[in-house]
């Protein structure tokens, strides 16, 4: 009998409120199973969901779904990155206090991410705006600047001077580089800002032993720590005798360096630049110094600079050279001042060129003419015009260890090489003993600058007084809550700075009158420790804190912690998921947790795009809201064109008429496990064994594609099985009162629900099966059971398809030989022919070779 249609949205409410009255999801500790820590990134509450957000949560649900029926205990949580620009931005546009605004988005949120019948822990939400959060926020900047991580210093900030206030970096637009809210020219200005040393744990952080992450996330943190060997040397100026220390890689081309060049900011400059240089000198700094880093950096940039009339000597050799200054030389990488060596780095050997600097031949390659070369060259090579080092072999980027026969031959240099022998480790050692230089390590990695000039975030918990200097807010005073009734100025500058009853403090250590710090906290302190307070997001809520306190519950951190599967973008690589590390590897020195990485596993989804292509984003206007499409065909199938429709580590561009062709899959599958028929009758022993292959060969794929994270595959296995199920029916109606069939059926509805969890809600009742589905144990399959009893195999005759045909799958080699020469339509492709081979590929194909 045929079965009533199924109505998605009608079934999917009630199920949602039959989840969340029977706490289905909620997560506790249990000794007797082996836990699953699974999370993925949260939301920033800035409106309403979009499909971008379904794309990221859908699928981790899935898989954290799927690890609960395969006997895991699985804490999946949810929470809110509540801090930050856009609902400062909002409140000056639409005269909305941030925090109303922020709790506004929130509410409407939850009920978008509930409709998406995911299994949040709901218990375990977290708010970063919410003081009972921001207090340990707060506790972790006492702990680190107890440990002499945290320190404040003046540094450069965007600033404009039409609307007094410094910018994020998003404010920031054009190559003009102008504010978004007057188009004023943006410029450079110091600020005294707070700073964590993520510099002291760089060598920790290049350490990726005990995470499994993907080798691209790897490659881009180790790119940016940009960990840098070779030797700090001394010039001095010629004026002033002022030392210029510079750090290069490559310490045995000091002999090849022919000019220096200097960061525009660089401190000295000022003083040695000349008066007949001045002018040209301090018009080219404006320009630089409104430059993005990246422009600066950029290799597709033309390389410009000017003389500053001052000169350096180099002290290996006593050599006068011209100092320069050039927007590609950074104050805030290295020491703002590199020797430039034009023979063996693309950078210099342009810029030598462009102001006829000298080009002298310092390390020749194999074979070498002794004319000037027409590129650089920074490849191994021996020593030239290189004083005392004439002659010595130097392998440049390569260790010592590395340094093979092979390597020797190609670039012809000797094999066996030895610290003493080979020019790079020799120079080093020369230079230490003349005392004009020493082996070092650089990084690109910067400190983490989490001063922000903004209302919106998370006050940072100190003050300045004019006795005692920066003080500490003592432990048991923190939170430092932000006020709520401050006004906001056209300008956009933080109200902190002119709210006294905010502002105005006394000093923790003497008592006097001092003033708070009105920076906030850049909004990826919150998310450093997020996983931590999804243990209990009322830990300590109402009591003082200390120094000793733990800023989770330490029984449930013992029980779910680290993390295991971790989900997320793949842009928050050199930030996000540096920090989290970062913070991690703060808190085992601390002594609070005993391990050293936050997150196990991380698996980076790709991006879905909006109908214009690009990332669907508010601020691109190309958002796909899914609450009508919900409405309309319910959220099984929003998920599942979700899954089906793309590679989840790729994305793509949405397109809504694609839910269709899921709708009418899951009105299928409904159909099929719903529709009773008259199942009397012998059934043939074949008709089950290939129902029970049809079965585990499900099981097998399904288990297969989750644990790989590629969910449209999983859907598309889901599909063929409905429809292996649908034709054994209708081919053999009795099959339909066997036991095995109602196995098959069970086993299906079991692997629709991590995917599809209303409809395998509703389908696993309809079947008369107790609640819930979701608390059933995951299938199992058996190989021997899930193997083809026949395969097709092809036959090729001298390498080209000529003919198909069914072979038994335990067929011998001997036999299957026979058959492909006796199969029809083999004979006349080797008519008059020798047989001169037959190969067998087992389960693949037979070629024969005939000439």
């Amino acid at each position: 009998m045929k079965s009533e249609k199924y109505n998605a949205p009608q079934t999917e409410q009630k199920w949602q409120q039959e989840w969340e009255a029977t706490k289905l999801y909620r997560s506790v500790i249990d000794e007797t199973k082996p836990k699953h820590y699974a999370m993925t990134m949260y939301p920033y509450p800035s409106g309403d969901l979009h499909m971008g957000h379904w794309y990221a949560m859908a699928p981790s649900d899935v898989r954290a779904r799927w690890m609960r029926m395969k006997g895991y205990n699985v804490l999946f949580p949810m929470g809110f990155d509540s801090f930050g620009l856009p609902a400062e931005n909002a409140a000056i546009k639409r005269g909305i206090p941030p925090k109303k605004w922020t709790y506004a988005n929130i509410e409407r949120m939850r009920v978008q991410l509930r409709s998406m019948g995911t299994m949040f822990d709901w218990e375990r939400e977290i708010i970063t705006s919410d003081p009972r959060y921001y207090k340990w926020t707060q506790w972790f900047f006492r702990k680190l600047y107890d440990m002499g991580l945290a320190y404040k210093k003046l540094s450069p900030v965007d600033f404009c001077p039409n609307c007094n206030t410094t910018l994020a970096r998003e404010q920031v637009w054009g190559d003009d580089r102008h504010c978004e809210r007057c188009n004023t020219p943006v410029i450079k200005k110091d600020l005294n800002q707070w700073y964590f040393k993520i510099t002291d744990y760089a060598d920790e952080l290049l350490d990726y032993s005990d995470l499994n992450w993907p080798e691209r996330v790897q490659i881009m943190q180790t790119n940016w720590i940009g960990r840098s060997v070779g030797a700090e040397v001394v010039f001095t100026t010629e004026v002033g005798n002022h030392p210029l220390p510079v750090f290069t890689t490559r310490p045995d081309t000091l002999w090849g360096a022919t000019f220096m060049v200097m960061a525009p900011e660089h401190p000295l400059v000022a003083e040695l630049t000349t008066d007949e240089q001045r002018a040209e000198v301090e018009t080219y700094i404006d320009v630089a110094t409104r430059q993005t880093e990246i422009d600066r950096l950029s290799t597709e940039q033309d390389k410009t600079g000017v003389f500053i009339g001052a000169y350096a000597i180099n002290p290996v050799n006593q050599a006068r050279i011209p100092i320069w200054i050039a927007d590609y030389v950074l104050m805030t990488y290295g020491t703002g001042a590199i020797m430039a060596v034009p023979c063996g780095d693309e950078r210099d050997f342009a810029f030598a060129q462009k102001y006829d600097l000298p080009i002298p031949v310092v390390v020749a390659p194999k074979d070498w003419d002794g004319q000037p070369l027409s590129e650089t060259y920074a490849e191994p090579g021996t020593l030239v015009n290189s004083g005392p080092f004439d002659g010595y072999p130097t392998i440049g980027k390569y260790e010592l260890e590395e340094w093979t026969p092979e390597l020797a031959e190609k670039y012809g240099l000797p094999a066996e090489l030895t610290a003493e022998t080979e020019g790079v480790r020799a120079v080093i050692a020369w230079l230490e003993k003349e005392g004009i230089g020493k082996g070092d390590v650089t990084y690109r990695l910067r400190d983490w600058l989490i001063s922000r000039q903004r209302y919106w975030g998370c006050p940072i918990p100190m003050v300045d007084c004019p006795s005692c200097g920066i003080v500490p807010i003592i432990y048991q005073d923190l939170p430092v809550e932000l006020p709520d009734n401050v006004e906001f100025t056209p300008t956009g500058e933080s109200p902190l700075k002119t709210t006294a009853e905010f502002k105005e403090v006394d000093c923790p250590q003497c008592g006097g009158q001092a003033e708070r710090e009105t920076d906030t906290m850049d909004t990826f302190m919150c998310s450093s420790w997020y996983q931590y307070a999804y243990m209990d997001p009322n830990w300590k809520a109402d009591v003082p804190i200390t120094a000793n306190d733990t800023p989770f519950n330490p029984t449930e951190g013992a029980y779910w912690l680290p993390v295991d599967q971790y989900t997320g973008g793949i842009e928050h690589a050199t930030m996000h998921l540096l920090y989290t590390r970062f913070f991690t590897k703060t808190m085992h020195d601390m002594g609070i947790i005993n391990v050293t990485e936050p997150m196990d596993s991380l698996f980076n989804q790709g991006i879905i795009l909006g109908g214009d292509r690009e990332k669907m984003s508010k601020s691109q206007g190309n958002v796909v809201a899914p609450d009508d499409l919900v409405q309309e065909f319910g959220a099984d199938a929003v998920r599942g064109y979700l899954m089906f429709g793309f590679r989840w580590h790729q994305g793509g561009p949405w397109d809504s008429n694609g839910i269709v062709g899921i709708q009418r899959f899951l009105e299928r599958a409904y159909d099929l496990v719903t529709t009773t028929q008259d199942g009397s009758g012998e059934v043939a022993d074949g008709v089950i064994r290939e129902l029970r292959r049809k079965q585990h060969q499900a099981v097998r794929r399904i288990s297969n594609d989750i644990e790989g994270f590629t969910f449209n595959t999983m859907v598309a296995g889901l599909m063929e099985y409905t429809n292996a199920l649908t034709a054994i029916r209708n081919k053999h109606k009795a099959v339909t009162g066997h036991a095995a069939w109602s196995e098959a059926i069970q086993t299906f509805v079991l692997l629709m629900a991590p995917g599809f969890p209303h409809i395998a809600e509703e389908m696993w009742q309809a079947i008369g099966q107790e609640y819930s589905v979701h608390q059933q144990d995951w299938p199992t399959w058996d190989d021997e059971v899930a193997k083809e009893d026949v395969i097709e195999i092809a036959i090729q005759i001298n390498g080209k398809v000529r003919a198909k045909v069914e072979l038994p799958t335990d067929i011998s080699r001997e036999d299957a030989e026979a058959k492909a020469l006796a199969a029809e339509g083999v004979e006349k492709f080797i008519d008059g022919k020798t047989v001169r081979k037959v190969i067998y590929v087992p389960g693949r194909l037979v070629n024969i070779v005939a000439k």
